[in-house]
């Protein structure tokens, strides 16, 4: 199993931002030298009340050290975009990387964005699959010509090929069922957002690969899954540490509408830290993490970066991980 490390909008506005950038790259050469897989890296645009750099470039200053690691956006908000501009942004980091590029892609959930990119949150889905479509044509064809509902080229001659053929793996965000249905309808492996339950999860894939199979897909050999991880070295510290930073981070999601977390929070912290979190002892953590391999989870995404940590917390937790998690997980 591959473990890589996930990192979203978890630094509170007001933060000097040249520090958080400086502090970042510090925990990105600490993942890669502990060992972790690949690094995934968020996407969200006027996150307040935090404040988030965008990934591809990112990933593409990312791509000068990062030895082995594959590189992900975890994920791009595609209807927000221009897919021939993400095409291309794509195509350039691929070669920037050579090859280890994988391109995550989620609908987005926030009206403000959808706003600000002048489009509707009611056309995410027909946008995100028009530009799947027209970026696929993009990367394969010599010329296209497409006049859909949002896009149009005429007899375009797209400037950059990845360097990976046909393109990059593709990743497809989901938590919900006709997320985890359009997923498989497109052949391509679902990213199991971090809030869906390991039972949540087990379901997730019976819907998904239902509907590869009635697309005519073959089964896809990833399956990549999400988890928000707090591990101490005993279970009280783990939980009394985490508290406090997953009500800020949960706060935050539930009032920019991410799906089901307003209801979560409202059963109380207890239970999202129970499952579908994994907060704890390292024994504690590992035995979590290890029933999401009997799932035939091949990438394990770990949050380990929270609101309010310092940065000698937070590399204390790759520490942590590297030394009591890694060394077990990975071979499975």
């Amino acid at each position: 199993m591959k473990i890589g490390v996930q990192v979203g909008q978890v630094v509170v506005r007001g933060y000097d931002l040249q520090r958080q950038w400086l502090e970042q790259l510090e925990q990105f050469r600490a993942c890669r030298d502990a060992g972790f897989d690949f690094v995934s890296w968020g996407h969200h645009w006027l996150i307040d009340p935090f404040q988030h750099f965008q990934p591809i470039p990112v990933l593409a200053r990312f791509a000068a050290e990062a030895g082995a690691m594959d590189l992900v956006t975890g994920v791009l908000l595609t209807p927000l975009l221009n897919p021939v501009q993400v095409a291309e942004d794509v195509a350039t980091l691929d070669h920037i990387c050579r090859g280890r590029l994988i391109l995550g892609i989620g609908l987005g959930y926030r009206a403000e964005e959808f706003e600000a990119a002048g489009s509707k949150m009611s056309e995410r889905v027909p946008r995100l699959e028009e530009g799947l479509a027209l970026m696929k044509r993009l990367w394969t064809d010599d010329e296209v010509t497409h006049h859909g509902r949002f896009h149009h080229v005429t007899g375009a001659r797209p400037t950059a090929k990845p360097y990976q053929q046909p393109y990059p793996r593709i990743w497809v965000a989901a938590m919900t069922e006709p997320a985890f249905r359009r997923a498989g309808r497109l052949g391509h492996p679902f990213y199991a957002i971090g809030t869906l339950t390991l039972d949540d999860i087990r379901a997730a894939l019976t819907i998904w690969r239902t509907a590869l199979s009635e697309s005519g897909h073959p089964l896809p050999s990833e399956i990549p899954v999400h988890r928000e991880l707090y591990v101490a070295p005993t279970r009280e510290e783990a939980r009394a540490k985490a508290r406090p930073a997953v009500e800020t981070k949960y706060r935050g999601y539930a009032q920019h509408g991410l799906p089901s977390v307003g209801a979560a929070l409202d059963a109380g912290v207890d239970r999202l830290m129970d499952d579908p979190f994994v907060i704890g002892a390292p024994d504690e953590c590992l035995e979590k993490l290890a029933r999401l391999r009997e799932l035939g989870t091949t990438h394990l995404a770990l949050r380990l970066f929270w609101p309010g940590m310092t940065q000698a917390e937070a590399l204390g937790m790759i520490d942590l991980v590297a030394a009591k998690i890694l060394p077990t997980l990975a071979p499975l």
